[in-house]
């Protein structure tokens, strides 16, 4: 398969995620750039979804666990025309549909629920797989983690859940960075063994590089086409800050939008990485 299009895209979205921090002056641009190639992924090829009919009855649907991130979520919601790409330069202002987390009470389409405050995203995605599965509904919910989220204890009463009750069109996804606002996961709270801590409770594992299209496209696809009755989990290897060189692997960028100088610097940076596809 040739993914430059999908390449095209997360040059796109990473400059489109850039210009909206840089004009609010505030926001997350490690966490929302390490996530692009995941989300693209989904809204412009697994995600069942529509985006003239956001309310589609079977649809897929995603939750930003990692809230903060929100920026790469809107900006991927106004790329594939869910609203005008306009509107992504109100973001975090007064009144602004494009709040600092995703709110759903904003009545922004595409947004399924608020998000923001960490680990509670997984048991909600988790209420909505077992909703599917009473209403024999036959669409997916995809959850976005965090890594350092996976320290909160609901994300494991969740998993727990998701198990015993066999969930099998439930979709974690973990945007294993290694960085938390503090610093460093395995400082802070160790997370690891990832894998096998979500194999003993009984979750089907998927390891994958997050910024490599083939192995994104492949994990998504082995969750889709799994038979069993077991939660999946994609754990993706990523990059805070991936696609600008001063940001990347820098936990000063957890929460620190850029001035405008960073951002001409960060954009040219992102242009020329795109010569060539």
């Amino acid at each position: 398969m040739d993914f430059d299009k999908y390449l095209k895209l997360s040059n796109t979205i990473r400059k489109d995620i850039l210009v909206m921090l840089k004009n609010a002056g505030s926001g997350h641009p490690g966490g929302s750039l390490s996530c692009v190639e995941l989300i693209v992924a989904l809204y412009f090829k697994f995600l069942k979804h529509d985006p003239k009919n956001p309310f589609l009855e079977d649809r897929d649907r995603l939750i930003l666990s990692k809230g903060h991130a929100c920026p790469t979520q809107y900006a991927c919601l106004a790329e594939v025309g869910y609203f005008s790409k306009d509107e992504l330069f109100t973001l975090r202002k007064i009144c602004s549909r494009l709040q600092g987390h995703p709110g759903f009470k904003c009545s922004l389409p595409g947004i399924e629920v608020s998000t923001g405050s960490l680990g509670q995203g997984l048991s909600i995605g988790s209420g909505m797989a077992l909703g599917y599965k009473l209403d024999k509904k036959s669409g997916n919910i995809y959850v976005l983690l965090g890594d350092g989220e996976l320290q909160s204890g609901q994300i494991w009463e969740a998993i727990l859940t998701a198990s015993h009750y066999k969930l099998n069109n439930l979709c974690a996804i973990v945007d294993y960075n290694s960085l938390q606002i503090d610093g460093r996961v395995e400082n802070i709270k160790n997370i690891m063994p990832i894998k096998e801590k979500f194999e003993s409770f009984g979750w089907n594992t998927i390891t994958i590089d997050g910024h490599k299209y083939k192995e994104i496209f492949d994990g998504y696809e082995k969750f889709i086409k799994n038979k069993d009755d077991n939660p999946s989990v994609i754990i993706a290897k990523t990059i805070k800050g991936k696609g600008v060189s001063f940001m990347e692997d820098n936990v000063d960028w957890h929460g620190k939008a850029p001035n405008a100088r960073e951002l001409e610097m960060a954009i040219l940076e992102i242009d020329n990485s795109a010569i060539g596809l």
